[in-house]
This record gives C-alpha cells, structure tokens and sequence, in this order.
C-alpha cells in the first residue's frame, strides 16, 4: 500500500455548473441562458420531475434536447414502476410476495449486478436488506428504533445468498425480500445517458437526487462542474469536481435519518448489524463510467469505513475513483481525480 498525503488548500469556485433539486416542477422549460455562444438558446432543454421518491433535473443540449428528455423522462417512469416496492404489480414486489418472480432484462440486470457487488464487498452491499429497512420504518416513514430480539429475527432473513437468478426467474428464499434503494437510481443515470446518445445529444447532464451523471463535456468543451454535498447539508460543499462522462453519486447518512431520545438514526444499514452504518466515514462518493456500480459501491464504502473502503479501492479489479470524508473532516481521493478536484478541506491522495 503505497499513500501520498498531500495537503491541497484551494478556494473552491462559487460558480457550478451543477443541477440542485430544487425548486422543481413536473413540467420542461426552455432554459433561460446558455452556456456557450455557438449554443442557441433552443439548443437546451431542462426539465424536472419527481421520481423514485426523490427530485430528479435533466438538461440536454442538441437539436432534438427536447425530445431528448422527454424520452428520458418516460423511462425514469417506466423504470420507476418497475423496481418499486410500492407498486403491487412490480417484479420487485412480486418476488417479495410470492418468493419468486420471472422479471424483466432490466430487474435481471440489476440483480446480478446486486449480487457481484455483495460478493466483492463481503456483504456491504445487500439487495436482502429490505425487512429490517421496512422495520425500522424508512421504507414507510413511519420511524421507530425496533427492539434488539425483533431485529435479531429480522436479520436471519438479510443474506445476499438468499437471493438467485437463473435466466430471468429471481428466487427467494428464507423469506428475504429485496430493495433496489441503493442502486436502482445509479442504473437510472446510466439509461438516461444512453437516450441521450439515441438522440444525437453530445452534451449533457441528469441528476436524480444526488445521483449526478454527466454525457461529454460543457458545450465550450470544458468539464462539468459537479458541486459534492457537505453532509452539514444546506449549501455547503466538500468541494467541486471537474469531470466528464462519468457518474458522481454520493452516500451520506444525512440523506434520510430520524431522531429519537435525542439520537440520530441514518437510513443506511449495516447488513451484518441491522443498524445504521456506524463507521468512520460520514460522506462517500464514486466516480465511475458505470453509475449503477457507483451507486452500489457509494453505499457498501459508507458501510465498509475507511480501512477496508482504502484496501478494497486499492486492490479490486473494478474502474471508479473516490472521494471519501471521514468524521475528522479529513478528505481522501483517489490519484485519478486529485487534480481535478478543489476543496477547503485537508486532502489525502490514495495511490494504488
């Protein structure tokens, strides 16, 4: 294990050119500048939508923007449908119901990918965590901390080995039940990119609730500047990320979590435990090609803490950069993205 500790103290630019779920409507809208002078102003099109339980903005640029996203838009419907566990007639509720379900490519897809990132992550990641999610109410907002011998019996049903795929019939057994939560929003990003390129669309971006993913570069030909949530939450920012071509998804516990008796209870569960993720890192993101390997790997990294997050960057097989924030306000990067990324915080560079 080689590592570089370099101290990189830079101001980090106010000016983003990063989508913010906020303000969003259903509806598209024309946007109101552009980024380029060789963009006219009907060259980009912007629309945000609510999906997935969550605030989702697409932009476009190209002659065929606005069908771009539009198209886009109905597959987030589509696959939305799909992989909720709140519509009766999913694959995903299906399997849960019954034990087991033939589905669709795209759940087919989504489940072997589950499954290879919980064999590499020795469990981190697990589809199977869905009964102690239910339990501890995140899936229905309806919060409570469970009684330990409750959550000891909920836990017998979470093992990513009670899940299996032959062909497109998912079976489960020991009467697990999945939930694509931490990864169905990654693969989302990913379709949607694709789309665009169906379109002839070279220039883009799409975030789906934190889950950014960019196509190209700007239309001057410079990176997107992607803006990393602090998990202070507000406007503050880790830093910001100058990319292209590559999803940048980000785990934190301040994403979704409740209070009681004065503690806070984040949504991320360790699978081992049944409780919130307790590990030394507070905010983790991914910067891969592939966004539903990244959003697989941002939450099993939360899960993992730094040590084996470190160890397992350094020594996989899989292509993606980090960005990790540990509970000292420490950031630790990966060599690939260091130069490319600006931040106020004290930053140590990982070396393979």
């Amino acid at each position: 294990m080689t590592k570089a500790a370099i101290i990189l103290k830079k101001t980090a630019v106010a000016a983003m050119c990063v989508i913010l779920a906020a303000g969003m409507t259903a509806c598209g809208k024309k946007a109101d500048s552009v980024q380029s002078e060789s963009v006219s102003e009907n060259d980009k099109y912007s629309s945000d939508i609510f999906a997935m339980d969550t605030y989702m903005s697409l932009t476009a640029y190209g002659a065929k923007a606005e069908d771009a996203v539009t198209a886009a838009i109905h597959e987030i419907q589509r696959l939305d449908a799909m992989f909720s566990v709140g519509n009766t007639d999913s694959d995903v509720t299906t399997a849960n119901m019954q034990g087991s379900a033939t589905v669709s490519d795209e759940t087919a897809y989504l489940v072997e990918q589950s499954l290879e990132i919980s064999r590499k992550t020795d469990g981190a990641f697990d589809i199977t965590i869905y009964p102690v999610m239910e339990l501890w109410g995140f899936t229905t907002k309806n919060y409570k901390v469970p009684q330990a011998d409750e959550l000891q019996e909920t836990l017998k049903r979470v093992s990513y080995e009670n899940a299996s795929l032959k062909d497109h019939e998912l079976v489960l057994k020991n009467n697990a039940q999945i939930d694509f939560g931490g990864i169905a929003k990654g693969y989302t990003s990913s379709r949607v990119m694709q789309i665009f390129k169906e379109y002839g669309i070279e220039h883009g971006m799409v975030n789906l609730g934190g889950n950014v993913q960019t196509l190209g570069t700007k239309t001057d030909g410079t990176a997107w500047r992607v803006a990393i949530q602090s998990p202070q939450g507000g406007n503050q920012y880790l830093g910001i990320l100058e990319t292209s071509d590559q999803a940048v998804i980000t785990s934190g516990g301040y994403e979704r979590y409740f209070e009681e008796n004065g503690v806070t209870y984040h949504h991320i569960i360790d699978p081992k435990t049944g409780y919130p993720s307790d590990s030394d890192l507070t905010s983790v993101t991914i910067v891969c090609a592939d966004g539903t390997k990244a959003d697989a790997l941002s939450t099993s990294f939360f899960v993992m803490g730094l040590q084996k997050a470190e160890s397992f960057y350094e020594n996989t097989d899989l292509d993606f950069d980090v960005i990790l924030l540990t509970k000292d306000n420490q950031i630790y990067i990966s060599e690939g993205i260091a130069q490319n990324f600006t931040s106020d915080y004290t930053v140590n560079v990982l070396k393979k």
